[in-house]
């Protein structure tokens, strides 16, 4: 095996006496192959990160499980009774990292002669507002609590565009009860995500003020939003949800049930989950031109070299051993092929990271530039490239038996 390896490494380091056509043709697989990993990983990282920077947007602003009260989706304003036994025994469910509820109330929102239709979501001291100051652009992020009214409101960009609002400015909210209400917020923070769907209408403010709205008492919610530490165990950790609901629903009488981020947004996930099958598509095709280009490479290869198997067979080579060095051969190839692959995939990545190069229209594709997202699957990705390729080599190389020494020596 060393003495094979020592001949293939000979080759594929010598230049002297390579002929015209070997040399485009070892290059042409070379890249090839490069080009091909570069896809590859431009692609796996591309979908990678759209994936979890769409999904991680829905689970900002409603967590990865909701608990809600079923007649509020009938009624619109059935509340959920939250009591401190409640959140702890949420807390202590495998996976759970933080339960936090909220009050949600439609509304009007008016400045000047401009209105718009917006939903007011009320949150308290304990919710996490981590993810909005990923996505703030101007002002900051309020101070809320659950015993007083605060006066500030956080809205989106596309909000303050449309009612032509910034930092500082007061507005009205109007809500259509028994009788008309009103209050007057000013506005503490813009945030944009790009996710039209919640940026069109989403706007934040303090927990007191939509339970006064709502006529609720302190114990009273909207619903409860449960984050989790892995997003994976998502189905496991909404079974013990639900077990800890089912308790409080003998104390309460209430009608209340569970639901993951993936059930309350089904076509959003169902369009992500699409995304898998178009990874696959793009790695079976590009593997397959990539293979192609290889086993033409070896083929001619073996033709350039049929006076060397000539003569290596006639000093009692056997053809297995001469089959070993072209695909060690080909493997030097495969490998430096896939290192430049692996070298433009990655800088590509970087470049994108850092300054968001390839822009996106964010109204569709609920960015402004093109994800990327280093992930481990890049390593079983080359893994897989380099085993399969030089397992696509291994039937072309057989050609290598059918060679006759005697003619092999004399051929030019």
């Amino acid at each position: 095996m060393k003495l094979e390896l020592f001949i293939a490494r000979r080759l594929f380091s010598s230049r002297k006496g390579t002929k015209r056509i070997s040399k485009p043709a070892v290059l042409i697989a070379q890249w090839g192959v490069a080009v091909g990993i570069m896809v590859m990983i431009l692609s796996v990282s591309i979908i990678t990160g759209f994936k979890h920077q769409v999904r991680d947007k829905i689970i900002g602003f409603g967590q990865h499980i909701q608990v809600r009260n079923y007649e509020g989706t009938i009624r619109g304003e059935a509340p959920v009774t939250v009591t401190d036994s409640l959140m702890a025994a949420l807390g202590n469910v495998p996976g759970v990292s933080h339960a936090q509820c909220y009050v949600q109330k439609p509304g009007l929102l008016a400045s000047g002669d401009e209105f718009d239709g917006i939903i007011l979501k009320g949150v308290g001291a304990d919710y996490d507002l981590s993810f909005f100051s990923d996505y703030l652009k101007g002002g900051e992020l309020p101070l809320f609590g659950d015993t007083a009214a605060s006066g500030d409101i956080l809205i989106s960009q596309v909000i303050a565009d449309r009612m032509g609002v910034g930092v500082g400015d007061k507005v009205n909210v109007y809500f259509v009860q028994q009788s008309v209400k009103a209050r007057r917020f000013s506005v503490c923070g813009i945030y944009e995500t790009n996710l039209s769907e919640m940026d069109n209408v989403m706007v934040i403010t303090d927990i007191y003020t939509v339970r006064r709205l709502n006529g609720w008492d302190n114990d009273k919610c909207t619903g409860i939003e449960v984050t989790l530490a892995d997003y994976d165990a998502m189905e496991q950790a909404r079974d013990s949800v639900a077990g800890v609901m089912d308790i409080e629903v003998a104390k309460t009488n209430e009608k209340l049930y569970v639901q993951t981020v993936e059930e309350m947004n089904p076509a959003l996930f169902a369009w992500l989950d699409i995304l898998d099958g178009t990874v696959w598509v793009i790695l079976v095709l590009v593997l397959g031109v990539a293979g192609f280009t290889m086993i033409s490479g070896l083929l001619i290869l073996i033709l350039e070299k049929t006076n060397l198997i000539g003569v290596l067979k006639a000093v009692g080579a056997r053809d297995f051993s001469i089959r070993r060095i072209f695909l060690y051969y080909a493997m030097l190839i495969i490998g430096r092929g896939m290192f430049w692959g692996n070298v433009m995939a990655l800088a590509c990545c970087v470049v994108q990271y850092k300054w968001g190069v390839v822009k996106l229209d964010a109204e569709m594709y609920y960015m402004d530039s093109v994800p990327v997202e280093f992930t481990w699957w890049l390593i079983p990705l080359n893994i897989a490239m380099f085993v399969l390729s030089a397992a696509m080599l291994v039937v072309p190389s057989m050609i290598i038996s059918r060679i006759e020494p005697t003619k092999a020596i004399r051929f030019e």
